[in-house]
């Protein structure tokens, strides 16, 4: 039998629903337990599907779990097989919802700390009845989630041309690295060098990600490695909450933390960063129109943008 049809007839939702959570989550343990399964379980069903495509899906190390360049391209698939499943089981329900006044939002973590707060609370007060979803998640995760059709729009990262295909792409800025602390840390009372500054507890984003890239790169060029005990997350809320509270610094991208920093609720150390920043807009479907609120909204976060 051909390798398509072998495919076909072995592949199970349970080998999708694993490896997508995989990808939502990072590491196989954290999504053993979104799953409810042991690791060795889990780590038994991905290792049979990889079989199955005759790819590497994922670059496992003590870190976690990457998506491949081809486990990029299959997650687009994987979750739209789930949902298609989930929208004929919610068919069978006769009491299906309208989806009139709805916005589902996709956002990187520090994109959503920096720009939808203070849109989403303008946009609500004019149109108070609208319900507005919104999933932070991995550049990789949107992507998917955009040509799935189980988000209307993305604000994230431009990727490879074919993980683009069918996707719109409007730049919105470009996003710097910060090294942030609370105001009355020790550091700020002396000479500030980035071997200095590596001699307190650290806050990054995991590897894989851009803004992590961008603090290794800068790293590299002074001979400085991260510490061994630094904390690395996704979660900006988390990182922020460490950075205000405690005395860790934070590698942040700069428009996670663009209040904080005219509020004076963090600073930025005179470390500059290498390169002209990341960048960062809005991600919307080719031949999808988007719901007349989501025009509203984007309409909002263009005119937050400096200049």
């Amino acid at each position: 039998m051909e390798k398509k049809g072998l495919f076909s007839q072995r592949i199970r939702l349970r080998h999708l629903h694993t490896f997508v959570a995989v990808a939502q989550q990072g590491t196989l343990g954290r999504a053993a337990e979104t799953l409810n399964l042991s690791q060795p379980a889990l780590s038994k069903t991905l290792n049979e599907l990889e079989q199955l495509t005759g790819k590497r899906l994922f670059e496992r190390g003590r870190l976690g779990a990457q998506l491949t360049h081809v486990g990029e391209q299959f997650l687009t698939h994987a979750v739209r097989v789930l949902d298609a499943v989930n929208i004929a089981g919610q068919s069978l329900d006769h009491k299906t919802e309208q989806k009139s006044d709805l916005i589902r939002i996709g956002a990187l973590p520090t994109a959503a700390l920096g720009i939808l707060p203070a849109v989403i609370g303008q946009l609500h007060k004019q149109q108070p009845d609208l319900k507005i979803q919104v999933a932070t998640a991995n550049n990789a995760m949107l992507l998917a989630g955009l040509k799935s059709g189980q988000l209307d729009l993305g604000i994230g990262r431009m990727s490879d041309p074919e993980l683009m295909s069918g996707l719109n792409y409007e730049l919105l800025f470009l996003e710097s690295l910060k090294l942030v602390v609370r105001p009355n840390h020790p550091l700020l009372q002396s000479t500030i060098t980035l071997s200095r500054v590596l001699e307190w507890p650290v806050v990054v984003l995991p590897e894989g990600t851009p803004p992590r890239d961008s603090a290794e790169e800068l790293l590299t060029s002074q001979n400085c490695k991260l510490p061994a005990g630094c904390i690395e997350t996704l979660s900006a809320s988390l990182s922020r909450q460490l950075t205000v509270g405690f005395d860790y610094v934070w590698f942040v991208p700069s428009g996670a933390v663009k209040d904080d920093l005219r509020l004076g609720s963090l600073i930025a150390l005179p470390i500059p960063s290498l390169g002209v920043g990341d960048p960062v807009g809005i991600i919307t479907r080719v031949d999808t129109p988007l719901p007349p609120a989501a025009h509203t909204l984007i309409s909002a976060i263009r005119k937050t943008m400096p200049g």
